[in-house]
């Protein structure tokens, strides 16, 4: 009798083991078939398609123009290349806070259409309802809390979150009604390392910390900000990993010059 190869896409008990493990999360943004690629190969644990497309690819000022489409194209490419990374996408602004019901649609189309094997949904208590209705219904839910980008007009901008006493309180309730509701992770954004510590001692779910301090069970950065594609600013939380925005000006301002130079293309690279 033929057998075949168990697959060695990770899933969400792996992720969860390794918590237990006490092995660290490593979680990047991709939202292209070439950098899912790079990002599966070199064993990237999870990767998310973020809203952050909304920034870095399509240029908006917010995440908040993002739509499902946009989502389902570009979770598409990503999940065309990723062979053993976990793939979660980012339900974008208004496709899960009008309903219940709409957000489990919404979500579903996340696995069934673009290849997803879960999602991300920001927001505390007032998402539980969403997300007890999407994982009943056996869709991975990864929470997020702390600063959320989609509630940035409510916030008041791009601020550490929990640093007040009543403030920090809120944050740990919602992680342990997010954690009872089902998700299978918390991603905690820009809050103090020590808050951060406090949730993840006491959640039995993973936590996936961004600007949020070294005691998460794992890390995410928008992969745009780490590789130095952006020179204008980097947050405090963002430690770049390469500067390619430079790199890649060189080799762009070579090409240039070669080009008008007549020195490309030369014979190496021409036919006869």
């Amino acid at each position: 009798m033929s057998t075949q190869n168990k697959s060695s896409r990770k899933t969400i008990l792996d992720i969860k083991k390794m918590k237990e493990l006490g092995e660290k999360i490593t979680v990047l943004t991709a939202y292209d078939y070439m950098t899912s690629s790079i990002l599966d190969e070199c064993g990237i644990d999870i990767i998310l398609v973020g809203d952050s497309l909304g920034n870095v690819v399509l240029g908006y000022d917010t995440t908040l123009p993002v739509t499902m489409e946009d989502m389902m194209h570009h979770t598409k490419a990503v999940s065309r290349a990723a062979q053993n990374s976990l793939v979660i996408g980012d339900m974008p602004f208004l496709s899960y806070q009008i309903s219940p019901e709409l957000a489990l649609a919404n979500a579903g189309r996340f696995l069934q259409e673009a290849g997803a094997q879960g999602v991300k949904l920001e927001g505390g208590r007032e998402s539980a309802e969403i997300v007890r209705k999407i994982t009943s219904a056996g869709i991975p839910v990864m929470a997020h809390i702390g600063l959320t980008p989609q509630s940035i007009h409510q916030l008041g901008g791009f601020k550490v979150q929990g640093r007040k006493e009543d403030a920090a309180i809120k944050i740990i309730e919602d992680a342990r009604i997010l954690e009872e509701a089902g998700a299978f992770s918390i991603v905690l954004e820009l809050v103090p390392e020590k808050l951060a510590q406090q949730i993840s001692q006491n959640l039995t779910i993973p936590t996936i910390g961004i600007g949020a301090g070294i005691y998460c069970d794992g890390q995410v950065l928008v992969i745009n900000d780490m590789l130095g594609m952006f020179d204008k600013f980097t947050p405090k939380h963002v430690k770049k990993y390469a500067n390619l925005n430079a790199e890649i000006r060189k080799a762009v301002n070579t090409y240039i010059t070669d080009v008008k130079n007549c020195s490309f293309p030369d014979s190496e690279h021409s036919f006869k």
